[in-house]
């Protein structure tokens, strides 16, 4: 697990974004396995920028979301389906019929296998770009998530519900439920991009990286897979116990990337 500290959360993004750019680049047809939620927005905006200047294009890539509301339709203003066409689709080239969301709509309990066939069927997720909740989660894989589950539907907690009340109007109706990709499912990616800013985030990404492999913090599962790039702002690494070591160890990485052109370290 590489965890890199940024100057600050737009580092962050532009950091999260260089990575992004760089898997579309070397790829003939990438897939990506994408995030909700507020954190992942800041690094929508830097690629939508780079499409308009700079000519990224999305026109090759597949993408593949962690999670969708059950019982939301997807022009429903609150699906997650409607978030990523406003802060991403519909800004840049890519084909919407290769976008997927797993279907919250039909039956639930067919849906997950359905989407898990839908992965394989596209040779599986080449990068997986994360969130994190407070309490550790990773989709919506809450905490005491089996470490080996799949694509599912997941009962929220009431901190989950509390944290995304502010998108719901006080007489709107929120879903409890949730169709999320599952633990196994987001460490068979062939590699995985974290991103996690602000103060709210630190203790869950101390946990992440540093705290003991549980079901209790179902992030902690990443420390198994031998891809993993965590970036974070400085509020974000306050409780990060070996900070000094991450801040070292990237400045040797930047070293090696210099004396190696064109090869990522």
């Amino acid at each position: 697990m590489q965890v890199i500290i940024t100057a600050n959360a737009s580092a962050a993004a532009a950091h999260a974004a260089d990575i992004v750019e760089r898997t579309l680049a070397e790829l003939e047809a990438p897939v990506f396995g994408l995030a909700t939620g507020s954190t992942p927005v800041a690094l929508y905006q830097a690629l939508i920028e780079r499409h308009r200047h700079q000519g990224l294009s999305f026109a090759r890539l597949t993408t593949f979301n962690l999670d969708e509301y059950v019982g939301l339709p997807p022009g429903h203003p609150q699906s997650y389906r409607h978030f990523m066409q406003r802060e991403l689709f519909d800004h840049v080239d890519i084909d919407p019929a290769n976008t997927f969301l797993p279907d919250g709509t039909g039956d639930p309990l067919e849906a997950g296998s359905a989407y898990e066939a839908l992965i394989e069927d596209h040779g599986g997720i080449d990068l997986q770009v994360l969130g994190i909740g407070r309490n550790g989660h990773i989709g919506f894989n809450e905490p005491t998530s089996s470490l080996g589950s799949r694509t599912r539907v997941k009962t929220l907690t009431r901190d989950t519900l509390k944290a995304n009340a502010r998108f719901f109007a006080p007489d709107e109706f929120q879903p409890s439920l949730a169709l999320t990709m599952g633990i196994a499912t987001i460490l068979e990616a062939r590699s995985i991009l974290l991103i996690a800013t602000g103060e709210a985030k630190a203790e869950a990404v101390a946990r992440c990286v540093e705290g003991p492999l549980s079901a209790l913090v179902p992030a902690s599962a990443l420390q198994l897979h031998p891809k993993v790039t965590v970036i974070v702002d400085p509020a974000a690494a306050e409780r990060l116990e070996l900070r000094d070591y991450y801040e070292f160890a990237a400045a040797h990485q930047r070293q090696l990337h210099r004396a190696t052109p064109g090869e990522t370290p």
